[in-house]
């Protein structure tokens, strides 16, 4: 069973290569999605995998990298639209 879901994280997010390392978190998890900075200070995703696979990345994201401090993080279900590789946009 598929599950994907859309995410919003704030705090100490941007410019401490959250980004960056969530898209090799995910290439390593076999997720899919994409992820990108948001004009307000938190970053955005969506993410794409098997309900195991989309735990362990919600997992790494409510930590984040070294240097970035994770204050929250909102999380809704969205219908799943096939596996896409992983992807850094810019940012929206």
């Amino acid at each position: 069973m598929r599950r994907r879901v859309h995410v919003v994280v704030s705090g100490l997010v941007q410019g401490v290569g959250y980004r960056y390392t969530l898209r090799l978190v995910a290439d390593e998890a076999g997720v899919s999605g994409w992820v990108r900075n948001r004009r307000d200070g938190t970053v955005e995703a969506e993410l794409e995998g098997t309900i195991a696979q989309v735990d362990e990345v919600l997992a790494w994201m409510a930590e984040g990298p070294p240097g970035s401090r994770v204050t929250g993080a909102r999380v809704q279900d969205a219908a799943p639209v096939g596996p896409t590789g992983f992807t850094v946009r810019p940012t929206a």
